[in-house]
């Protein structure tokens, strides 16, 4: 249960979510504790109420690139429900207005079809609902930490590489893409990607959080 949901779960928590196993409180509880004592999860004790939660370190946290992935395909499903739902609202229109100029009969026959075109649509809804990827907030706010320390880090062992490369290079009479070719580096730009960019991403999300405060 703490670990499907990554949400912090006291005893009771547990318990209600296991009423039709018929599991009472007192084993949910010993159970737990089994489970904080072997290492699967761990626990914060606040007075005499204990809050369990998952340990983090065993799910994967998407880098800088694969959250940015992920927020634009929610924005295209967040699109495309829309979209669902303006068709769904069209149709119910297109509903009303018919029952007030055909017969009973055809009201019926266009009723019929009109609904199964309506569920169909809300089948449609349903499977884009499902993929949309909706993030808590304790998960954005361990995804941003993350997000921001890979980059401070990045900021920091590429000011590092600069300052050992140009001691190393300084009197060195080799050229220098030749040397660096030699030893194998790669920069940045070798690889497609962009420390400006993500200094950028970085900032944005700062400014986010100050204004959210």
């Amino acid at each position: 249960m703490t670990l499907q949901q990554n949400r912090p779960l006291n005893s009771q928590n547990v318990a209600d979510a296991l009423q039709k196993f018929n599991l009472k409180k007192t084993a949910v509880q010993k159970a737990l504790d089994a489970l904080a004592d072997s290492g699967q999860i761990s626990f914060k004790e606040y007075g005499k109420q204990k809050i369990y939660i998952a340990r983090q370190d065993q799910f994967d946290i998407p880098n800088g690139e694969e959250l940015e992935e992920m927020k634009k395909a929610n924005a295209k499903l967040q699109g495309e429900l829309a979209d669902q739902k303006k068709a769904i609202s069209e149709v119910e229109s297109e509903v009303r207005g018919l029952q007030s100029n055909l017969t009973l009969a055809e009201i019926k026959s266009k009723e019929i079809k009109l609904q199964s075109e309506v569920q169909e649509m809300e089948e449609k809804l349903d499977k884009l609902r499902s993929g949309v990827i909706l993030v808590k907030p304790e998960d954005k706010k361990i995804i941003e930490d993350s997000f921001a320390e890979k980059v401070n880090q990045w900021r920091k062992r590429k000011r590092m590489f600069k300052e050992l490369w140009d001691n190393i290079t300084e009197n060195s009479p080799k050229d220098q893409k030749e040397f660096k070719e030699e030893l194998g580096l790669e920069y940045d730009e070798d690889v497609g990607v962009n420390l400006q960019s993500y200094t950028e991403m970085l900032a944005s999300l700062n400014k986010r959080r100050k204004i959210s405060r």
